[in-house]
This record gives C-alpha cells, structure tokens and sequence, in this order.
C-alpha cells in the first residue's frame, strides 16, 4: 500500500529549490520514522499533481533520493523506501533530569551579557526594516556566487575542497588580496602578512589575545562597535574609551599609558564621519610617542559612493604599527563570515597559531568561491551595482528625513549604509523601537554603542541596506510620528 499523498506538504517558508524541498521532505519522513521501509511512495505524476509542480521536479528528487539508496526503483511498480536507508532511533527520549552542577561555581569566566544587540531574526517580515548589516536579495548576484561555488566543487579545486590547510589559507584567495583588493588602498603587503579570518569580529578577537593582557590597556572610540567592547571586555584589560569629537578619535584624548588604539578611520561606527587626513597623522604621531599599536577596522570603505574613499591610515603607516582589518561580509552578505587581517609577519604568526589552535582556518570551499568571485570581477560589479542603489535610497531617505524634521548626528560625507540620528532628550529610543515594531518598522537603538552606565538614550540608527526605496519615505514617517507623539507625551506628564 502506498503512503497516502497527504502525507506530503511543501511548508511556505521552506528555503531552496522545490526539489531540493521534496528530497528534504522525504528524507525527513524517513529518518523520523514516518516512512518504513519497503514503503510505497506515490507516483511522480500524483505527487505532483498534489504538491502543485511539475512532474519532472519531483523525477529528479527522487532521482537523487535513489542516488543516495534513500529509496530503491521496483521497475513499472513505483518507488519504495530503501531496505538500506538509515534507521530512526529506536529507543525512547530519556526523562528530563535536572542538573546536580552548580554553574555559577563551575563557570570560571562568563561571555553571555554584553552589548551586542541581536537582530530580530524574522526582520525581512516587517515592510519598513531600518537594519544594518543585512543582505538585500534584490541586490546579490545569486547566479554568479552559485556558479563559482559550483566551479570550486569541481574536481579541479578538488586539494583546495578537502585539504586541512592547518595554519595556512587558500593561496589565490590571499594573492588577489594581496594583489588587488589592499591596493586599492594603498597598501602593500606579502602574502606571509595577510591572514584570513572569520570575518571582522574574528580579526579583532584574535588581534585582541595576541595583542593584550590584563595588565595593557586598550582605548577605543566612543560610540563604538559594540561587539569590540564585549572583545575587550573578555579579555579583562585594561579599557579607556575615548569620546568623539567632529573629527573622530581626538589623539590628545587618548591615555599615555595606552598599549592598544582601537579605530574607524574610514566610516566611523556608528556616526558614520571619515577622520580627516591631518586627524589621521597627529593619531599616527600620537602612537608613536606612546610606542602604541593602532588596530584600523577599514569598516565600509567600499561603500563610499559619495565620493572616493580616504587612504587607509595602513597606508600612512611608515613604522609597521597599524594592523589592518577588513572584511567581505558587508560588500558580499553577513553569513559569508569571511575577513582577513594584515600586519606585520611576527603579528600575523601568533595570529595564525592562535587560529590555528581555535578553528584551524576558515572553510577551503568558502574561502575558493571567494577566490573565484573576487578574481572573476563580480565583486566589483556588484559594489558598482549596490553603489548606485543605496545612493539612491540614501537621496531618499536624507528628503525624508528633512521633511519630518528629524535631526541627523553624525553625516557620514562618503556614502555607507546608514544615517545615526539623534532623537529629542525626552525619548528613550529602546522604548521608541519597541512602539516602532508594533507599526512595522525597526530601528536601531543607539544606547549600546556608548560606554559606561550613563549612556546616552536618545540616539539611533537609521539604516537602507535592507528596504527599498519606495518604502523609505512612509517608514521614516512612521518614526518622526512616534517620536513626536512620545516627546509630547513626555512634556505633558
């Protein structure tokens, strides 16, 4: 007897192909237990007719579902489930016990508790999301990153696949860094001083253990990355963050005991201002009288397309004390978690042994489509591309955002991907966000990018990477009309 063709749904949300979704149905079923063996699935004709797609997509899933000896071929009588396909669990779930550990004893350092603001994971829900840093599909080149991580599946890259590369990196990947991506900045390096990581955040975790002890000090902008502060927290040293002034991080401001400087230059985070080039030697100079390591976070330079991006501080750097973080998460999507760092070759060494001993290094399959995407030249057509997409959608926002008299904070003269706004003193802009989602809109608020316990609360960001801009104007006037309504509130209670 065939199992009933009910038994068979495509869940809305489901991701991939529609083949790809019925060979995970199926598999699914089987490996739960909801499919026996030896039994009969319906035919590729009814199934289809049930599931709403074509005959031939459901024929090739179970092409591959007999492939991989998920189900077997019984001549003209149909498909059946495999003798050989894997058995579910036969025993029970075991009864829920509780612990006998004391965890607040046994917990020696604890990491939960930071700064850093999770995004709502279903924000592609809302019609107006205000988010940095995600992926907009209508703007990725889907096809090309698919083909080069086909050709890097290819029996060609097959060491480059499979390889355990220990403490070393793809080779073509960090040749066209080296090559042409640091370049572009002005900086020039061997490949032996270039180490890729796990995106940005990876770069400054491992810069930090290398770089600092409980017994250094760190200073860092503030408002900063909030996750840089979490960094620098773990690593319990020493932490003087340093207030911002029109031109960024003030070198006089900075401790003469600091060991470590942490810094935007390019696209301050979150104010989104460039250090000026005479900002940027006077920080040069100031490290160097202090014989103090400056860590450039090169934070969204590639979406300056206001004009030219600044040289990197890198570039100026003429005693070796600049290391150098970049990233290809913002340029490409978030979840590519691929970056790199660049110093000088004792640095890079204890970073590569330090990841070496932590992750190994970064997927080799991930690491050759980059390789294949960079060199091929679709990452530059897809900065032009996003480029004049989000110049566009910043005109309009910047129109929006004058009309509902909304005050900006910090005017970032590049480009980038976001306005940081200031609200009036009277708005708490955590409660602001949570009367925001209820109309559909998120923001960021902008409280954890400050240090200390007395935080600014009436600041926040105001991100386009992930809305159209048709939708912009009607959500920033949403925000102005909330704000409005809980500064008046305020006044009159």
């Amino acid at each position: 007897m065939a199992l009933p063709v009910e038994t068979f749904f495509l869940h809305p949300d489901a991701q991939g192909t529609l083949q790809s979704q019925i060979q995970q149905m199926i598999a699914q079923g089987i490996l739960s237990g909801r499919f026996q063996r030896a039994e009969k699935l319906p035919s590729t004709r009814r199934l289809a007719a049930h599931l709403g797609v074509s005959r031939i997509t459901v024929t090739i899933a179970y092409t591959e579902l007999l492939a991989n000896d998920y189900l077997t071929s019984r001549g003209r009588s149909g498909y059946y489930v495999s003798e050989n396909a894997p058995v579910p669990p036969a025993f029970a779930p075991g009864p829920i016990r509780t612990d006998a550990v004391d965890w607040t004893r046994a917990i020696g350092q604890r990491f939960s508790g930071g700064d850093t603001v999770r995004k709502p994971p279903d924000w592609e829900s809302y019609r107006f999301p205000f988010i940095y840093g995600q992926a907009d599909p209508e703007l990725f080149d889907h096809a090309n990153w698919r083909l080069c991580a086909l050709k890097a599946l290819g029996q060609k890259d097959f060491t480059a696949l499979t390889t355990d590369y220990y403490d070393q990196d793809d080779p073509q990947l960090i040749e066209f860094i080296a090559r042409h991506t640091l370049p572009r900045r002005g900086i020039a390096a061997r490949p032996e001083q270039v180490l890729i990581t796990l995106g940005a955040q990876n770069a400054l975790w491992l810069t930090t253990q290398v770089l600092l002890t409980q017994r250094r000090r760190a200073a860092l902008e503030d408002p900063c990355y909030h996750a840089l502060r979490d960094i620098l927290s773990q690593s319990r040293c020493h932490v003087t963050p340093v207030r911002l002034d029109a031109d960024g991080l003030p070198p006089d401001a900075i401790p003469p005991d600091t060991d470590v400087i942490f810094t935007t230059p390019s696209h301050q985070c979150p104010t989104t201002g460039t250090m000026p080039m005479a900002r940027r030697h006077e920080l040069l100079k100031r490290a160097a009288d202090m014989d103090a390591i400056i860590v450039e976070d090169d934070y969204e330079f590639e979406m300056s397309f206001l004009k030219g991006p600044s040289p990197a501080l890198k570039s100026l750097d003429a005693d070796g004390r600049v290391i150098y973080v970049g990233s290809f998460s913002k340029s490409l999507f978030p979840g590519l978690r691929l970056g790199y760092l660049v110093g000088s070759e004792p640095f890079i060494r204890e970073a590569r042994a330090l990841r070496a001993s932590v992750l190994r290094h970064p997927p080799g399959h991930i690491q050759r489509t980059a390789a294949y995407f960079l060199s091929l030249g679709h990452h530059d057509a897809l900065i032009r591309r996003m480029g004049g997409t989000l110049h566009e959608r910043r005109q309009v926002m910047s129109t929006a955002i004058t009309q509902n008299k909304l005050e900006i904070a910090g005017q970032g003269a590049h480009g980038g991907s976001s306005f940081w706004m200031r609200a009036p003193e009277n708005v708490d802009t955590q409660e602001l966000a949570r009367r925001l989602r209820a109309r559909d809109v998120l923001i960021e608020p902008g409280h954890s990018f400050f240090a200390g316990a007395a935080q600014p609360r009436n600041f926040y960001r105001l991100a386009y990477s992930s809305i159209p801009a048709t939708r912009i104007a009607q959500g920033v006037g949403r925000v102005a009309k909330e704000i409005d309504a809980m500064s008046n509130l305020a006044l009159n209670s």
